[in-house]
């Protein structure tokens, strides 16, 4: 029997970009559409839904930022963002808009095809990890079995790696889980030394949960260390 190829939609108006990604993404069994603009990449995704998407920010008319907003309007397919050298601003707010994952330009073709294996496999992983817990943490509600997250009443809009980040952080309350294991059970192993990595996503989600993020009362710090989920004393 033939094997399906997970397909991508690849983003950018750098043709020869475009061309290389094609090629590296292909050579590793992947089936890939591109796309050189954000409203190309829209009439793409409406034709065929792909599994992935790796999107350029940088782009004239609807950046990468617009797309991914409209994407996650319709959709919770794994986004990865090609940013710019330096600009950990571009990441942050690639990972608030919605994005997975993020690589920084120049980057290794062998590291993109896996990143793209990676997020992948988180998202095909995550829709047999979750259990009927429900955590309340004063206003914030964590439904595992429905995968959802409301903030007083109001659902919260988590991409699906952010969503596990959460997970793993809430399924051990009180405990603080070390940033190796984070790394390695929400990313893969390969991550296990990324910390710096991990501070751009602990940082997504606290700007989507805490009511003050630069005063956080959920996900507390503990530094050279890890994490810790809290719950406010009360709702204990």
């Amino acid at each position: 029997m033939m094997q399906i190829k997970q397909s991508i939609l690849v983003v950018d108006d750098d043709p020869r970009l475009l061309r290389l990604v094609r090629v590296n993404l292909e050579k590793a069994g992947f089936s890939v559409n591109t796309a050189s603009s954000g409203a190309a990449a829209l009439e793409q995704f409406d034709l065929e839904m792909p599994d992935a998407m790796v999107v350029d920010v940088t782009m004239p008319g609807m950046d990468g930022f617009t797309l991914t907003q409209r994407v996650r309007e319709a959709s919770n397919v794994p986004i990865i963002f090609l940013t710019a050298m330096g600009e950990q601003s571009q990441k942050v707010r690639g990972l608030e808009l919605g994005a997975d994952d993020y690589l920084t330009k120049p980057f290794d073709p062998d590291e993109l095809v896996a990143r793209v294996r990676a997020v992948l496999r988180r998202s095909a992983a995550q829709s047999t990890s979750d259990t009927g817990h429900i955590i309340q943490a004063g206003d914030l509600v964590i439904d595992f079995l429905k995968r959802k997250v409301e903030y007083q009443g109001q659902p919260v809009k988590l991409t699906p790696t952010e969503y596990k980040l959460l997970q793993q952080l809430a399924q051990q309350s009180g405990k603080v889980v070390p940033h190796t294991d984070l790394l390695s059970k929400v990313w893969g192993p390969e991550y296990r030394d990324e910390t710096g990595y991990l501070w751009v996503y602990i940082r997504s989600l606290r700007q989507k949960l805490e009511p003050d993020p630069s005063n956080p009362q959920f996900i507390i710090s503990e530094p050279g260390f890890g994490y810790r989920f809290q719950v406010p004393r009360g709702n204990e």
